[in-house]
């Protein structure tokens, strides 16, 4: 599941402090070289480069297509609504950003804007000079008007957007020089650590496509940011939006329309999603890692099976991954031929694991049950942390005390791991009052009224058998307690709809994250809930809201790490999650394609720099694809 925003960074900051760094250098071509199975990015190390093999082996496809592995197909495409984390990562191949990650360097790097922005001595004014050679698939070129339309789009309040808009809440203006086609300023309301980042994550879009009436133009920033603006009584912006949220943006190929150089060709639902390169695309010719299109096709493949997944690499159908459970990637690694054929390895994320539990359902679809933050804390006692690392795992994931990666220095370390505790849980749910009255072993509560058994609903993605496996230790663990979890397999699109609207009692799910400054809005300020955003589990307060809102202004880090450490406190304390771990990356690449750079950050590998090998270089795209 995707995080949209989790964290962003200021570009000086960035300037300072990781540009100057480069990839670490892997020399072994050994597909399970057990010096760097768990590698951490360092001040010195940004990511793992692979040497390309000295020899292409005859039984390597020649075929310049690249079969990527992937657990689930994305909920949708929409360039503005999807949410999931594999719909971001195929935007790389298809759109363009105005400031995108720079996943070598943990940083930030100029998308669309010819160089990184002006920035006023205010810190408030930000000016971009565009691109000029960047065109769109019509042969038009790429102007400031279609920018300032992009985020007119996104900031609508009727675009189905609710869990990316508080990303730009602090964008006041953008504006653009009618006599000056390339150059946009944006002038923003404060200070803020991600007044740069915060557009990394939105495509931009060709405002004659999405908008050939120029509806959006006829409205302002602030008319859009404004909470009485009644956009649903405006005719013409209703009607456009009803068109835009539209199904056709979101899996029909011939509307799935961007700047990056591949196209889709073809969605085989819940099968497989095909990008191919476009013909003399302003690319063409490039070096820069992030904007090459060296495999003809890009195919995106659903395997969700571990022995499916096992016998398609055994085979060879498969060239790359990232999604292999640490288990099946173990196994693999055992196999000769397959480390003939492929370089793997472990790295870690910015991602983590998490049990999220409903601190504000409804009483009515969902039972109050998780309200106490005494029964919250009894149920992280029953959660077995440990023993899922083991065996589910082998030991390797990194275990958290809450929602900020170890590998940052706004980690709070001081905060303790909560164990497996039984006995501590059975003494929290006595003293919360919930008892076993009726001798069925289930414990239970009257609440508002009612006999409420603890009973609920467990909730897990049918993606990866690791998650029904986590969900069973769980629900095992606590039936000891007397607590009865009921595990509930769920498809992508159903699990997220329902969490968005506050429809669970609990569910196993993960976030991904960035190495940058983060802006905790989206995942536990209120205004994340109420909005049917991010803030599955209800989470906050006035207080925790307040210190929320000052984290994002606070630019120097003396200032904002301090309180970055004491959310993590309140978020400890009043246990609306129970963290598992920091995310582990299980990558594999083969050997036929060089060029190969493994990331610490998102998505862990460039699927369009990876060039396909012969003895004597890289093989020469096949006449089909231009």
């Amino acid at each position: 599941m995707k995080n949209t925003n989790s964290g962003k960074i200021k570009i000086f900051y960035v300037a300072v402090c990781f540009v100057t760094f480069g990839c670490g250098s892997n020399k072994s071509d050994k597909g399970n070289d057990k010096s760097n199975e768990n590698l951490s990015s360092s001040d010195s190390v940004k990511c793992i480069k692979i040497a390309d093999s000295d020899k292409f082996l005859p039984g390597w496809s020649k075929e310049n297509i690249l079969v990527y592995h992937q657990l689930g197909e994305p909920d949708d495409m929409h360039p503005a609504n999807g949410v999931s984390a594999s719909k971001s990562e195929i935007s790389l191949y298809t759109q363009m950003f105005l400031i995108c990650s720079d996943q070598r360097n943990l940083g930030l790097r100029p998308g669309v804007a010819k160089a990184m922005p002006e920035v006023s001595e205010n810190g408030l004014e930000y000016t971009y000079e565009l691109r000029p050679e960047i065109k769109w698939d019509d042969g038009n070129p790429l102007t400031a008007e279609d920018i300032v339309f992009s985020f007119k789009a996104y900031k609508c309040p009727l675009t189905n957007n609710p869990q990316a808009k508080p990303s730009l809440e602090n964008v006041k203006d953008i504006v653009f020089d009618k006599n000056n086609p390339l150059t946009i300023k944006v002038f923003m309301k404060r200070k803020y650590i991600q007044n740069i980042s915060c557009f990394n994550d939105f495509p931009i879009l060709q405002r004659s496509f999405f908008d050939p009436e120029n509806i959006l133009s006829k409205y302002t920033f602030a008319q859009l940011d404004d909470l009485n603006f009644k956009a649903d009584q405006q005719k013409k912006l209703s009607d456009w939006a009803t068109e835009f949220n539209g199904p056709k943006y979101s899996r029909d190929p011939k509307y799935l329309n961007g700047l990056g150089p591949y196209r889709f060709e073809k969605w085989e639902p819940g099968q497989s999603i095909t990008l191919v390169r476009k013909e003399n695309h302003w690319t063409k010719g490039t070096t820069n890692p992030y904007e090459t299109s060296y495999p003809d096709k890009i195919i995106f493949k659903v395997n969700k099976d571990a022995n499916s997944q096992m016998l398609e690499f055994k085979s060879q159908t498969l060239d790359a991954t990232t999604f292999l459970s640490t288990r099946t990637l173990l196994e693999l690694q055992k196999d000769e031929n397959f480390n003939a054929n492929y370089n793997s390895k472990f790295a870690d994320t910015y991602n983590f694991s998490y049990v999220v539990m409903n601190t504000r359902p409804d009483g009515v679809k969902n039972k109050k049950i998780f309200t106490d933050k005494k029964l919250r804390r009894a149920m992280a006692y029953l959660v077995p942390v440990d023993d899922i690392n083991k065996l589910l795992n082998k030991g390797r994931n990194k275990r958290i005390v809450g929602p900020v990666s170890p590998l940052k220095p706004e980690y709070n370390h001081d905060l303790k791991l909560i164990q497996l505790d039984v006995e501590q849980a059975k003494k929290l749910l006595d003293e919360a009052g919930w008892k076993d009255t009726d001798g069925d072993n289930i414990r239970d509560k009257v609440i508002d009224g009612e006999k409420v058994q603890l009973s609920f609903n467990l909730n897990y993605l049918t993606t990866q058998v690791e998650w029904k496996d986590m969900a069973q230790m769980i629900a095992e663990q606590m039936y000891k307690a007397g607590v009865k979890a009921n595990l509930t397999p769920l498809d992508f699109a159903v699990f997220v709809d329902n969490n968005k609207n506050h429809n669970f009692d609990m569910a196993i799910a993960s976030w991904a994250g960035y190495s940058s400054p983060e802006d905790f809005t989206q995942l536990w300020h209120t205004s994340s809930w109420a909005s049917k955003g991010s803030n599955y589990a209800g989470f906050g307060n006035s207080e925790s809201d307040a210190l929320i809102d000052s984290i994002k202004y606070a630019i120097e880090d003396s200032k904002r790490i301090p309180m970055v450490k004491h959310l993590q406190e309140i978020i400890y304390d009043e246990q609306p999650y129970i963290f598992l771990f920091s995310g582990l990356r299980r990558i594999a690449v083969h050997k036929r394609f060089g060029n190969c750079e493994m990331y610490f950050e998102r998505p862990g590998l460039l699927l369009n720099n990876l060039k396909l090998l012969t003895l004597g270089g890289v093989m020469k795209p096949s006449p089909s694809a231009n």
